[in-house]
């Protein structure tokens, strides 16, 4: 096996193929879904050669402070981006050379002592809702996987098995690590009091079952089904009780941008409706310049070509909020489109039609347009001010 910029295996008939390098984070989750990734692509390219890189991120380091109080969304997905970024593709001169150094295993002549350990990928896959809207210059998100249910799930104590958070007793403490759950959930069930909670999926259960801190946790319910702890859920928390975070329950594949075969390869995974709804979600948070640390919601849905958008800013305490709904036509007609490199919000989708794509992109621009011309941003402000101030 030989290394450069890229990686290469020979196979049995001595023909060299490049490896494609996924990067994750270190945490099961994070393993099952890119493996969940890597199962699919293999499926599609059986000749392909994978490689899992696992590594930390910020924010899987820093473990006793609430996200909303130490950064934004790039908290998990930096450091991958970084490993992302350092394997640019070389020029084809460069290539040819590549594959001439390869051949005579001269690759330490080749690399730079510099970069001699750093770790490279070739893309990564992330939980949508962890990456910010406005990705860094030369990366694109190359495929948005069909979602998992986007909701919210209650994990009861066990002691508490058979409530709900309506018949949970007066002054129990639910644990959330989302200003955005926190807000609306006091609002619909002011006997509850809700506090912070950090780490992994087992490090939460771990913490609920084992101490008597929490009556119950609230975990995305995407996150439980691909762990297979399904019967953990107590309860599934409907829009009328707590809308969900932009892009929750699915899926992104991020690549370099100018690494086009990486990108022709991935796109085959989009699903056209998962795109368009997470297109319109991330447009509306990206308008509002929302994050972790400012309680923004949505709700989604596809029916009979019209894509349907609700909205909405809370006040950490949940006591202020604004919340407005709009549509709009996505059924491209009989139009005929043909491949563009057009990124709407950070995501490069060529099978799915732009005509689609561009009223997706609009009609979550104007939902926030509405909110902010009705005061969201101030409640946004202050909730931010708030927040950093806790």
């Amino acid at each position: 096996m030989e290394e450069g910029p890229y990686k290469c295996v020979r196979d049995g008939n001595g023909t060299v193929n490049r490896v494609i390098r996924m990067g994750t984070r270190k945490s099961q989750l994070a393993r099952i879904q890119t493996d969940y990734v890597a199962e699919k692509l293999k499926t599609l390219y059986p000749d392909v050669h994978l490689e899992i890189v696992a590594m930390s991120t910020i924010g899987d380091k820093i473990l006793d402070t609430a996200l909303s109080k130490i950064g934004e969304k790039s908290l998990f997905t930096k450091e991958l981006e970084n490993a992302l970024e350092r394997n640019e593709p070389p020029d084809r001169n460069q290539l040819e050379h590549l594959w001439k150094i390869l051949e005579r295993r001269l690759r330490q002549r080749f690399l730079p002592p510099s970069t001699k350990h750093q770790i490279r990928v070739d893309l990564v896959v992330h939980s949508l809702k962890d990456l910010p809207t406005t990705l860094p210059n030369g990366f694109t998100i190359g495929a948005v996987l069909q979602r998992e249910s986007p909701h919210d799930a209650v994990v009861l104590h066990p002691k508490n098995s058979g409530l709900t958070l309506d018949t949970l007793p007066d002054g129990s403490v639910i644990g959330t690590s989302s200003l955005r759950r926190a807000a609306q959930l006091k609002k619909r069930f002011p006997h509850l009091e809700f506090k912070d909670i950090r780490g992994n999926l087992n490090t939460r259960l771990k913490k609920l079952d084992e101490k008597e801190d929490y009556a119950a946790i609230i975990l995305a319910a995407a996150g439980l089904k691909r762990m297979g702890w399904e019967a953990r859920v107590s309860q599934v928390l409907g829009p009328e009780d707590c809308m969900y975070a932009v892009g929750q329950g699915a899926l992104a594949v991020e690549v370099r941008a100018r690494d086009c075969d990486i990108l022709e390869m991935v796109s085959t995974l989009h699903h056209s409706e998962t795109v368009l709804r997470c297109i319109a979600e991330r447009a509306f948070l990206r308008r509002l310049e929302g994050g972790c640390s400012v309680p923004v919601a949505v709700n989604t849905e596809v029916k009979d070509s019209v894509l349907s958008l609700t909205g909405a800013v809370y006040s950490l305490d949940g006591a202020d909020s604004l919340k407005e709904a709009m549509e709009t036509n996505v059924d491209p007609g009989n139009k005929l489109e043909s491949a563009a490199d057009i990124q709407h919000v950070g995501v490069t989708a060529h099978n799915v039609p732009q005509c689609a794509q561009v009223a997706a992109e609009k009609l979550g621009v104007d939902l926030a347009d509405l909110l902010l011309s009705k005061g969201a941003m101030e409640i946004l402000t202050t909730a931010r001010k708030l927040n950093d101030a806790r």
